[in-house]
């Protein structure tokens, strides 16, 4: 034993077990000490209110829901309702980045003038405060009978209007993912190792697989169509209200509009500084071999650009996914506003509290994993430091 002990190796491994072991007991303790202090305020511990229903209706939801339905269905609506605002917040921050960052870096000073003057306006005001100011703004535009039609859609206070297939939900979820498959399979085509095929002889195949996938989503949209009704549901003035078409609720649009104008302010900056690593080196060199400036940007300088924004990148859609929990500020039904919804009227404050912690852990950690696969997939290999 005492041979043992003088080993440092068997030393570590002690203390070590002492240590975990010691945590674990306190994490026990404190569980205990909490379920009793609840049990004597008359509150019960546990998940089995997830099975109860809710007796609450949602404002926003893009599955069914009604106040019958269960705490996990309210969830799981809550978890598909964040994930759909961050989806559209995210892509508007990086189409207003990307050209507000490129305009940093322009050669033209009226150009860098407004990127700069943009970045040092919106990334200095908080997003809460620019939530607010947009959902004031949007809240404030003509009532539905002084909406103006354009292009079939109608502008009001109470949301944007627009036209609305007549299709059945699942069929309308199908045709989406045939949409996204569209644009991610020639992508994918043009990059894989695992076609047998010159990359440069590949278009044949990448027009194929977007033809296909366009073509399920067609005729996902043609079985799925409501029968007896127009394959598009126009909004139409009915009384004091529009009627018919897809609403987009103000605090959808207000939510979206500053997650990506805040956001984009941020990713501006990641732009810049990724068009910036760029050495003149590589650009002369293009030069040289008789690149065009077209040629240049799309095939030397983007390239190595999206190689060193990529790593912060990831870390701003991470935050900004995150930040969607603004929505409890103007009443928006995402997962942070149904949990707080949850605790007031269940009293399961720990319980929902942890489900709000894991899901979110569950979407960064995707989120993460997505870009870092990304990120090792267009790494330079070989040009790393080596520890």
């Amino acid at each position: 034993m005492g041979r043992l002990l003088r080993n440092q190796k068997v030393r570590n491994g002690l203390l070590q077990a002492l240590y975990v072991g010691a945590l674990g007991m306190l994490i026990l303790a404190g569980t205990l000490i909490a379920r009793r202090n609840l049990a004597a305020q008359g509150i019960t511990s546990g998940f089995d209110f997830l099975f109860k229903s809710t007796g609450w209706d949602l404002n926003f939801a893009l599955l069914p829901a009604t106040a019958m339905d269960p705490y996990w269905w309210y969830f799981t609506v809550g978890i598909l309702n964040t994930l759909f605002l961050g989806t559209f917040g995210l892509a508007l921050a990086t189409v207003v980045g990307t050209i507000v960052g490129l305009a940093r870096t322009s050669s033209n000073d009226l150009a860098r003038l407004l990127g700069r003057t943009y970045v040092d306006i919106f990334r200095n005001i908080p997003l809460i405060l620019q939530v607010f100011f947009w959902y004031a703004v949007i809240t404030h535009l003509p009532s539905p009978r002084g909406a103006q039609p354009s292009w079939g859609m109608f502008l009001t206070s109470r949301g944007l209007y627009v036209p609305a297939p007549n299709v059945g939900p699942w069929s309308l979820t199908i045709a989406v993912a045939a949409i996204l498959a569209a644009i991610v399979l020639p992508l994918w085509i043009g990059r894989t190792a695992r076609i047998d095929r010159p990359l440069g002889d590949r278009a044949t195949l990448q027009l194929a697989a977007a033809a296909a996938a366009l073509a399920c989503a067609a005729l996902a949209l043609l079985a799925g169509r409501l029968p007896e009704t127009p394959f598009l549901d126009m909004p139409a003035l009915q009384g004091l209200n529009l009627r018919g078409g897809l609403r987009v609720p103000p605090e959808f649009s207000a939510l979206v509009v500053a997650i990506g104008i805040y956001g984009g302010s941020y990713i501006a900056e990641i732009v810049r500084g990724g068009f910036k690593s760029v050495g003149t080196g590589q650009m002369e060199a293009a030069g040289s071999l008789g690149l065009t400036a077209w040629q240049t940007f799309t095939l030397v300088r983007l390239p190595l650009a999206l190689r060193a924004m990529l790593p912060i990148l990831a870390n701003q859609y991470v935050w900004l996914m995150k930040a969607t929990t603004m929505g409890i500020a103007v009443g928006f039904s995402d997962f942070f506003m149904i949990v707080a919804l949850t605790i007031n009227h269940s009293g399961q404050t720990i319980e929902a509290i942890g489900l709000l912690m894991a899901g979110f852990l569950a979407i960064n950690l995707s989120l993460a994993f997505f870009f870092n696969r990304i990120n090792k997939a267009i790494a330079l290999k070989g040009n790393q430091l080596r520890g």
